[in-house]
This record gives C-alpha cells, sequence and structure tokens, in this order.
C-alpha cells in the first residue's frame, strides 16, 4: 500500500454563508491539490468536505495520514465515527457528508492528525489559503 498524506482544511465566509475548502494529497515528491466549494454552507462540512474529496482523489488503497485542523473532523475519524454508526448518525450533524466519508475511506488504513490552525504549518497554511480563495469564488458569484 502506498503512503499518503493528506493535508486539508476548509472555510465558510459568514459561517454559514459562501464557502470553500482545499486539500493537498502528498505521496513522496508528488502533490496533487484538491478545491471546491459551496455557495451556503459551514465551516465544519467545509472541512469534512476537504477530507472526502481528498479521498475520493485516491485511486487505490493506501495509508493516509490525515492532517487537519478541525478537532472535529480529526476527532469524527479518529474517535467519534464508531459510535455515530452504531447509533445510526442520530442527533449527528453532517450525517449526509460522514456516510460519504465511510464510503470513500473503504479499503484505506486512515489516521487523523489535529494541527493547530494559523500556526505556521506550512501545509495547513497553503489549506487554508486555498479554501478562502474557493470560498471567494463563491461569494462574489465567480461560481
Amino acid at each position: 500500500m502506498k503512503t499518503i498524506t493528506l493535508f486539508s482544511d476548509g472555510s465558510a465566509l459568514g459561517n454559514p454563508g459562501p464557502g470553500g475548502f482545499g486539500a493537498i494529497l502528498r505521496f513522496g515528491d508528488v502533490e496533487k491539490i484538491v478545491r471546491g466549494g459551496e455557495k451556503h454552507t459551514t465551516n465544519n462540512r467545509m472541512e469534512l468536505l476537504g477530507v472526502i474529496e481528498g479521498l475520493r482523489a485516491l485511486k487505490e488503497p493506501c495509508n493516509v495520514t490525515i492532517i487537519s485542523d478541525s478537532s472535529y473532523v480529526i476527532r469524527g475519524i479518529n474517535e467519534w465515527i464508531g459510535g455515530w454508526v452504531k447509533r445510526n448518525f442520530a442527533k449527528v450533524k453532517n450525517p449526509d457528508l460522514w456516510l460519504q466519508y465511510l464510503e470513500v475511506s473503504k479499503g484505506h488504513r486512515i489516521q487523523g492528525v489535529w494541527v493547530r490552525g494559523h500556526n505556521g504549518h506550512i501545509e495547513n497554511e497553503r489549506c487554508d489559503q486555498i479554501a478562502r480563495e474557493e470560498a471567494e469564488k463563491y461569494k462574489s458569484g465567480l461560481v
């Protein structure tokens, strides 16, 4: 299995409001950037969608380390999702996205790692910039 690092961040202007996500997939020296957004969304949805779309871009099962400044996403992946599945996602925010996460994460070995946001982590800062650019596109009506 290949070992991939997936850096991800999300942004919503107004929360809720126009939002964007940015993800960087790294395999050795090779990087792929995944980006996107929505017209009306929340920060947590964009944080999670960045991870989902990053995983969706993988073409084969991989060992994936997800690095994010979202404790919601990292704790969801590492701690909470098993209980949510048992409860059929009762009283869970964004169940539609968590179900997508379960689907795109199949076959991968995933570990989430939390990093402090806006603290000089180079890839997190890049993902934040991409996410904000995407959100601004939606805010200005360019998308």
